[in-house]
């Protein structure tokens, strides 16, 4: 039967409504102690808002600004470490004769790189954000402690063993240098310590950026990044990079001075921190999946540039990485971080300075007891893989948890960024 218009309305909407404000209540009751019980910020609890709304640009830098833990970091680090020990395992170079994928475990380095460069720029601008002023003094003591307890430790026990005990003029002419951090510029290195020249490039930069930070307009600052990473890899091409300053065992070339990874994740750090920026690289890099398409990218460079990646190979790589680095770190719900949170995937991500510090030293022990106890290494070598990784992860957690640990809790100040740097 058709109703009339002065029939009165059937009250089952008006109950639907009431029934939808009520769940849609309960629900936002729900995400704030979901919320709470994680330690962590309730940005957008409405769920009836799109998911434009919930992640819009400005939405998504005021998340970005009060993240202080990036939760693929450690993920990324152990990806890195593992390219550095897959480089120096017998398996590379057969594998890279059949796929030259392979052989780019050395680029483990350059993503080690990116990420720092990001982070602790990240850290210094939050700093001068929350203070008012960056303290190189307090910079330089969190940098010490995180980098100098191990480092010397290591330094100082091989060059004992090398240059004292067992009397080897080179290692003794070549050990001063180290404690200069200069090993990137060494023409031979005491065995077992060439990781270090990364390390010295590290303390170069921790020297000199922070006080770039404070002396130059730091809107500029991305483009004088720009300039200077376009110059050293023009220059690289044009043949300046094989100009040798030799001093002593020092050789002072352009190639001992790679900064464009690390200044690409500065360069990336410096354009997040600033709203308008950080809503440019969002339209980039903000999409759900740009993290998964970057990362397929990036293999598929290694796959394909050239065997040697000096000069523009090397800088697209860089810059990808660098892309790669902000698509994590801009959000938080990729299709990658399962990957990357793997619980084992952030331990290994979590000791990797030791990893990478001691891996040589874990190799040459596997390299003398495998022949021991099961035969050579040629003939055993997934073996022996199995031992110099395994070997070089329990050192570097002995390292961490027995040795480090003590010096990293006297770094530890509230409102700074936790667990990443």
């Amino acid at each position: 039967m058709l109703r009339s218009a002065a029939t009165p309305r059937s009250p089952r909407p008006a109950v639907r409504q009431a029934l939808r404000h009520r769940r849609t209540a309960a629900i936002q009751t729900l995400c704030r102690h979901l919320a709470t019980a994680a330690g962590g910020t309730v940005i957008n609890t409405d769920p009836t808002a799109t998911a434009q709304e919930a992640l819009a640009p400005s939405g998504a830098f005021t998340a970005f600004q009060q993240r202080r833990h990036f939760a693929a970091l450690d993920g990324l680090r152990c990806l890195a470490i593992l390219g550095v020990l897959f480089l120096h395992s017998p398996l590379s170079e057969p594998a890279a004769a059949v796929f030259r994928l392979f052989g780019r475990g050395f680029l483990g380095v350059d993503l080690f790189f990116v990420i720092s460069g990001f982070l602790i720029t990240t850290l210094l601008l939050r700093e001068q954000a929350r203070t008012g002023r960056i303290s190189i003094r307090r910079f330089y003591r969190r940098r010490a402690l995180r980098i100098l307890p191990l480092y010397l430790l290591v330094v100082t026990a091989l060059g004992v063993y090398f240059a004292l005990l067992k009397g080897d003029a080179g290692a003794a002419r070549l050990w001063p240098w180290y404690y200069g951090f200069l090993a990137n510029t060494l023409v031979d290195h005491i065995p077992m310590l060439a990781p270090t020249w990364s390390l010295s490039v590290e303390e170069q930069y921790y020297l000199l950026w922070p006080l770039a930070l404070i002396l130059l307009p730091r809107r500029w600052l991305p483009w004088g990044i720009a300039l200077f990473v376009l110059a050293y890899t023009v220059a690289l091409g044009t043949g300046l990079g094989d100009l040798a300053w030799r001093v002593g065992p020092l050789a002072f070339t352009l190639a001992a001075f790679p900064y464009t990874a690390i200044l690409s994740g500065s360069a990336l750090a410096l354009l997040l921190h600033r709203p308008r920026s950080f809503a440019g690289l969002w339209a980039l890099l903000g999409g759900r999946r740009a993290s998964l398409v970057l990362a397929l990218l990036l293999l598929i460079e290694l796959a394909l540039l050239p065997e040697t990646l000096l000069g523009w190979p090397l800088l697209l790589i860089h810059l990808t990485m660098a892309a790669w680095l902000g698509a994590l770190v801009i959000r938080e719900d990729t299709p990658l971080m399962p990957l990357l949170r793997l619980r084992p995937v952030m331990r290994i991500g979590a000791v990797s300075y030791g990893i990478y510090l001691l891996h040589l030293i874990a190799a040459h022990i596997a390299g003398i007891a495998l022949p021991r106890l099961w035969g050579p290494v040629d003939a055993h070598p997934l073996l022996y893989v199995a031992l110099f990784w395994g070997l070089s992860w329990a050192m570097a957690e002995v390292s961490f948890r027995l040795f480090e640990r003590p010096f990293l809790e006297l770094r530890h100040r509230k409102g700074e960024l936790t667990r990443n740097g």
